[in-house]
């Protein structure tokens, strides 16, 4: 499921979303039935003590304010603030423990909805927007928890008082409750009405912030291209018009949840004023005490807020009704690489025999254009064989499906006379260490992304892997050694720095097939000579795949393949090829650099 449909399901699938929210809810509060139990215990304490506030002042007005009954007075309003006090004392526990509540459900979702997108294969991140995956871990799921930790605890609340206030105000006056009564459809009508509303204007709403969160993300990430070309002020125009494209959105949801508060406030109090009237008449004439109305127009009050509150926690569950759906389309994504129901254990030890047949691919972007195109040979364990050809032949290409993450279309390739399909992704993964042109550096310490792929490992281990990629020699040098924080993608290192700690990230692995995309192609000539003979020195022995453009390593290759628009053209050794395949001699004579290690 790419972006898109991400954002626009069809609207069977968004009907199927909004009935099914509320089953992404129940499974993440049902660890927590203890806790909810006891917030609804405090919540039913404290609606009992709201509800008996009311009594107390309609027997002190019957009662009047005569000097007689002076100390029937103090008892009374000290009854009332007992009363009120356990009113506080319970609703704020009860607020506490709602917190609690949701702080931990959204915590949960947010590890489920993070899990989920670790699990996502490459076509998922090819097509879908960083910002969007980061609004949908943290501004839905924050509306979420807004949902579970407030609005549903106000709506129990509120629901609890209000029934509560009925029962009292038909024990009061049941022909003064009768009149409220009919006041009931005019207020569920606009709430129905402008909910449905509120909760399209919600997703509009939250998809215009994820689209801002996402050109903000794009942008940071590539402030170094976006400075050298001078374009700063057309990118903060392309925010702007984002950031007021989600304003107006959101203005349109307070706008329709404004009306609905409008409609439901008109209705509920023009109503008690009515109803006060009335009683007015009925106390005049004798049919009814001061007290007893006192008390009536106070539960009445209590109904009329409680209605309000509902009305507003509608408005809420709509608007995450919206952002739940959003959650529940990534969650329903599905990624197109998966582990097999039975997956077949590998052979130990592992050889490092691969073996492509008939393998043919396109990206999932681009599904009418063949990046390789019936590729088939044999790496034999121990073997190095270097891949070799113009940008966009394909090799690359042939390293991420080799690390299976993507899925070709045709063909297959086996590990050791097993087809990668059938292995477990991350023991398949496993048994590659991946040196990549374009290097990632963790926002973390030296040591830690040296042992990112073996977080066990240990210090003289790392120190080991560190000095045979010849990268100890400048990690020494730094403020903490090993321990010094390198910065967000590894901004305080330079571009042969990295390179060589990418090296020793992959040498601390100790895998049975190591790739080489372009490993060296950052490092200066005295680095590089430096690192090409670490890497001889952990290529022995061991089945490499390299891909570079420096004839030195091209030249100890057991095996060349040459390819061209994602098809194989010649293999050989290179003094064959120079004589017998024009396209690398081609290649020889114009990329290859020679040095003077050769």
């Amino acid at each position: 499921m790419d972006n898109q449909q991400l954002n626009t399901q069809p609207a069977e699938e968004h009907k199927k979303a909004s009935l099914s929210q509320l089953r992404l809810i129940k499974p993440l509060v049902l660890p927590y039935k203890k806790h909810i139990a006891l917030a609804l215990l405090l919540l039913v304490l404290g609606a009992a003590a709201n509800l008996a506030i009311p009594v107390t002042f309609k027997l002190m007005i019957d009662l009047g304010f005569a000097a007689e009954n002076q100390d029937k007075l103090s008892y009374y309003f000290l009854l009332v603030f007992v009363v009120s006090s356990l009113m506080i004392l319970f609703t704020s526990l009860r607020y506490f423990w709602v917190s609690w509540i949701g702080q931990k459900v959204v915590t949960d979702l947010r590890k489920q909805v993070y899990g989920k997108v670790m699990s996502q294969s490459q076509e998922f991140f090819e097509k879908t927007k960083t910002g969007e995956i980061l609004s949908r871990i943290n501004t839905d799921t924050t509306l979420v928890e807004t949902v579970v930790g407030s609005t549903f605890s106000i709506a129990l609340r509120s629901f609890v008082t209000f029934m509560g206030a009925i029962i009292m105000m038909v024990f009061s006056s049941p022909k003064l409750s009768m009149y409220m009564g009919f006041l009931i459809p005019l207020v569920v009508i606009p709430i129905v009405f402008t909910g449905r509303k509120i909760q399209k204007l919600s997703k509009a709403e939250q998809d215009r912030i994820a689209d801002s969160s996402a050109l903000a993300t794009e942008t940071i990430n590539a402030m170094h291209t976006v400075q050298a070309y001078a374009q700063e002020e057309r990118e903060n125009h392309k925010f702007i018009d984002a950031i007021n494209k989600a304003f107006k959105a959101s203005v349109a949801s307070i706008r329709m949840t404004t009306i609905m508060s409008l409609l439901v406030g008109f209705v509920i109090f023009g109503g008690i004023v009515f109803v006060l009237w009335l009683g007015a008449k009925d106390v005049i004439s004798g049919d009814m005490t001061a007290g007893t109305l006192s008390q009536f127009v106070m539960y009445a009050i209590m109904a009329a807020t409680s209605v309000g509150a509902l009305s507003t926690v509608w408005s809420e569950l709509k608007k995450a009704a919206g952002a739940l759906e959003r959650i529940i389309e990534l969650m329903n994504t599905h990624s197109t690489i998966e582990n097999p129901v039975n997956p077949i254990a590998v052979r130990q030890p592992v050889l490092g025999n691969i073996s492509i047949k008939n393998l043919s691919f396109a990206y999932p972007s681009r599904p009418d254009l063949n990046v390789l195109n019936n590729i088939s040979f044999e790496v034999v364990p121990g073997q190095t064989v270097a891949l070799v050809g113009p940008s966009g032949s394909g090799k690359s290409t042939l390293f991420q499906l080799l690390m299976r993450f993507y899925e070709a279309q045709k063909g297959n390739i086996q590990l050791d006379g097993v087809q990668i399909n059938a292995l477990n992704l991350k023991t398949l993964r496993s048994q590659f260490s991946l040196v990549a042109q374009d290097v990632t550096i963790f926002s973390t310490t030296a040591r830690d992304n040296i042992a990112y792929g073996r977080p066990d490992a240990s210090d003289d281990e790392i120190k080991a892997a560190a000095k045979l990629a010849h990268a100890d020699e400048f990690i020494e040098q730094l403020e903490n050694g090993y321990d010094t924080y390198l910065g967000e993608r590894g901004v305080r290192l330079s571009g042969g720095q990295a390179q060589r700690l990418s090296i020793a990230r992959a040498v601390i692995t100790n895998p049975p097939v190591l790739l080489l995309d372009e490993a060296t192609s950052a490092l200066d000539a005295g680095s590089e000579k430096l690192v090409q003979e670490a890497l001889n020195t952990i290529m022995r022995g061991r089945t490499t795949l390299v891909i570079a453009h420096r004839l030195a390593t091209i030249r100890k290759a057991d095996q060349i393949i040459v390819m061209d628009k994602g098809q194989i053209v010649a293999t050989g050794k290179h003094e064959q090829l120079i004589r017998n395949n024009v396209l690398y001699a081609e290649l020889a004579k114009l990329q290859f650099t020679d040095t003077s290690y050769s």
